[in-house]
């Protein structure tokens, strides 16, 4: 029986189409480097293609969304039975949900970060944090790092490197950018004048580099000294990908605001969360209307999250995504490539510039889905699900070995 997607009986139909109501730019690139994959029927840590018997190992996981795989069973019905009694609710009104949410994040901090804001995507979570960051302090400066990513909108875009806000117009003022790792330009950088730095704590699309022993510990002074608030973006490294639930719970920091997305959905609802002291919480206090979000912490996405968190704090899992890191570094050991790793937040690191381009190539040729590291193109992103099996592992790791030695 012949495959096809919703709509478009061909390929190329739907190419056609999406090209020119969508993206053209993607379609020219897709068609380029021939990954014409269009996702079919998915499960677990594979998809198929819609038009072919074609299947692929996610390595992508799109930055984390399928953290616990394709339409996860457990989060499938947990917000299908949702949609049964709910819809979004009202952001102006009390919910159970949004309170049951908000208190269980706030408890995988110990408490620490006690308030919470939800949103819908990680751009519109990192502007509402940059955005108290600065009406708590009454400053205005916002320090980051090369090459880190944050988000395309607003003061997330702000951010980021030139390359994607120049075509916009100047960049805001007070913004300013500093290698990641180096503790000397972070102390020059941070000023009395400075709201808040903001880091990944491992920076995807910079190439996952770890960050050298130290430099977190080091930031965070440098911000509590100069009277800074220190954000850590958690939106890929968080929700167990790196083998705790918070990536920051591997130093001996205490961030003042923590941004999560992606894996918090279950790929199933979308939802944001933004976490913060109770000092900036009460920001609210005075201001409760200042900040909304019509979709953010709907209803069904809180019941979504609810269940993401009853898989990630369930016995074992997380030593099950340490577990699952060893067997894959096991499984590299003496490849022709640099992996970087903390749990199963992993980076191939290539020779050459264009080497993760052409690895991905490879990979998706032969059934596994990654995407280079656009501000590292010799860094291969390496995100299987936190629920790959050992068998999975290995097989993943053949096609690796197969490919790129």
């Amino acid at each position: 029986m012949s495959k096809k997607s919703p709509y478009f009986d061909t390929r190329d139909a739907l190419f056609e189409t999406f090209a020119r109501h969508v993206n053209a730019g993607k379609v020219d690139t897709f068609e380029r480097y021939e990954f014409n994959a269009v996702m079919g029927t998915r499960e677990g840590v594979r998809f198929s293609d819609a038009y072919s018997d074609r299947q692929w190992y996610n390595c992508h996981c799109n930055g984390g969304v399928f953290n616990l795989g394709h339409r996860n069973e457990e989060i499938v019905t947990a917000v299908s039975q949702a949609l049964k009694t709910l819809d979004i609710g009202n952001h102006h009104l009390p919910s159970p949900y949004r309170a049951e949410l908000a208190r269980r994040l706030s408890a995988t901090t110990g408490d620490h970060l006690s308030g919470v804001v939800f949103g819908v995507s990680g751009g519109e979570a990192i502007d509402l944090a940059l955005k108290l960051a600065r009406g708590v302090t009454g400053r205005r400066g916002v320090v980051s790092a090369c090459g880190g990513y944050h988000g395309h909108t607003g003061l997330a875009m702000a951010t980021g490197d030139p390359a994607y806000r120049e075509p916009f117009g100047p960049n805001l003022p007070g913004f300013q950018q500093v290698p990641f790792g180096s503790v000397e330009a972070m102390d020059e950088a941070v000023d009395a004048d400075t709201a808040a730095v903001i880091l990944e704590p491992i920076p995807a699309t910079l190439g996952m580099p770890l960050p050298p022993e130290g430099y977190l510990e080091a930031v965070e002074e440098i911000c509590q000294r100069r009277g800074a608030k220190f954000i850590v973006d958690e939106v890929q490294t968080g929700l167990g990908r790196t083998g705790r639930i918070w990536c920051w719970q591997h130093h001996e920091i205490k961030p003042d605001m923590l941004v999560c997305g992606k894996g918090l959905s279950g790929a199933a609802y979308p939802i944001t969360a933004t976490l913060m002291t109770e000092e900036i919480h009460a920001f609210f206090d005075d201001h409760p209307f200042i900040h909304i979000s019509t979709f953010g912490g709907a209803e069904p996405g809180c019941v979504a999250a609810l269940k993401v968190l009853d898989i990630i704090e369930s016995d074992h899992f997380l030593e099950h995504v340490e577990e699952a890191g060893a067997r894959f570094e096991e499984g590299f050991d003496g490849a022709p490539f640099e992996l970087r790793r903390r749990g199963l937040m992993m980076g191939l690191k290539l020779g050459a510039p264009e080497a993760g381009l052409m690895a991905a190539k490879l990979l998706f040729d032969t059934g596994v889905f990654a995407v280079y590291a656009n501000n590292d193109t010799s860094v291969l992103q390496f995100l299987p699900p936190l629920i790959i099996s050992d068998e999975e592992i290995d097989a993943v790791v053949d096609i690796v070995r197969e490919n790129l030695g």
